[in-house]
């Protein structure tokens, strides 16, 4: 901005200093201190940028000094006049209209031969002056957003801040409350059934000289609530344990969605038929491969899109992960490949690997002997 006003009144200074220097006369020594009394009013300007009045006051005086010097010296010193008249506009925040009101004054106080050559002076001025409010006011709305983007992004980091700490907490409470709610149960049902067998027992060990039939009835008792018990703590671990098949398309699914947050790709799950024949081993080869696939296409296919799908069908299990990358004419089997066709033939499968339309790598994988 500063650049545009410095130029604009340079040149219309030296227009001045040539047109005093054309002239029959020349350019008189009092004129020769004009021109530089104005140039280092008007360099002292853009010094003083951090201090706003001290600028403004600036502009004045060189108003002043080029409107004495106009009606003192040499009136061609007035072509200066219209620059530092929008300039104090533009320093006082006053609007377009007043600037050009403001730069049509000195109009009728010039001569008329000069009149002209004012108009252009003042035009050219007044064209600078509006293409740098112009500016000056995109600056300002920019910088305005730019603002409310680093509070928005202080805020929505803030946030993200505060939900990973409440999701730490919840799963700290869940823990917890799964860890009280398993003590309470193991007490209450496998705890009290303990009990009955120990006072059982302890109540044979007494009797076995005495009484050894109702001490053998007191064994049986025993033995019996034992076995309940037993029998409890294994219901309890049962349901516990989660089965083999949603802890594999889940551990898939978390894989997904690991992808998706990671990198700029955008990666689903798809699953038909019944996932419970898919044993441990058979998602380990799952995994591991489609691991193996992603990181080709992440590495290699360029892609933006990768979708993984697990279909069980009649004897045979096909997972596919396929992607939206460049793909490859020739399929060149690398120690990745090669790595993915070992861990299925291990359990009697095949891989294949297609890039005419993306890369596409299919699993496929019989079902276990005996289903």
């Amino acid at each position: 901005m500063e650049f545009w006003i410095i130029g604009n009144k340079a040149a219309l200074l030296f227009y001045v200093i040539f047109v005093s220097y054309s002239a029959v006369r020349g350019a008189s020594p009092w004129e020769i201190l004009a021109y530089l009394s104005y140039l280092c009013v008007n360099m002292a300007i853009p010094i003083l940028r951090k201090q706003r009045r001290l600028q403004l006051l600036g502009s004045v005086l060189s108003a002043v000094l080029v409107a004495l010097f106009a009606f003192r010296l040499n009136t061609i010193f007035i072509l200066l006049l219209p620059v530092n008249l929008y300039e104090i506009v533009l320093m006082s925040g006053r609007r377009n209209r007043f600037a050009l009101l403001l730069g049509l004054v000195p109009l009728f106080l010039i001569p008329d031969h000069e009149r002209l050559i004012y108009l252009l002076a003042a035009s050219l001025s007044l064209l600078f002056y509006h293409s740098i409010r112009v500016h000056t006011e995109k600056l300002e709305k920019v910088s305005g957003e730019k603002e409310t983007l680093r509070l928005d992004l202080q805020h929505l980091k803030q946030s993200l801040s505060m939900n990973k700490e409440y999701i730490r907490q919840s799963q700290y409470t869940i823990k917890l409350e799964e860890r009280n709610r398993l003590s309470q149960q193991i007490h209450d049902e496998v705890g009290h059934a303990m009990a009955g067998a120990l006072i059982q027992m302890e109540a044979s060990r007494r009797l076995f000289n005495t009484n050894p039939e109702k001490a053998s009835e007191l064994l049986g008792n025993a033995i019996t609530i034992s076995k309940e018990g037993l029998e409890q703590i294994r219901l309890t671990l049962k349901d516990m344990k989660p089965r083999s098949e949603e802890l594999g398309i889940h551990r898939l699914r978390l894989f997904a969605d690991e992808l998706s947050a990671n990198h700029s790709v955008n990666a689903t799950v798809t699953h038909t038929g019944d996932l419970d024949v898919i044993t441990p081993l058979h998602w380990k080869i799952i995994h591991e491969n489609a691991t193996e696939a992603v990181t080709n296409s992440l590495k290699y296919g360029e892609a933006t899109t990768i979708e993984f799908e697990i279909r069980v069908l009649n004897r045979m299990i096909q997972s596919v992960i396929a992607d939206n990358g460049k793909g490859a004419d020739k399929i060149v089997k690398g120690l990745g490949i090669v790595g993915m066709e070992e861990r299925a033939a291990s359990a009697g499968g095949t891989v294949i690997v297609d890039g005419t339309k993306g890369f596409r790598v299919t699993t496929l994988l019989p079902f276990p002997k005996g289903r």
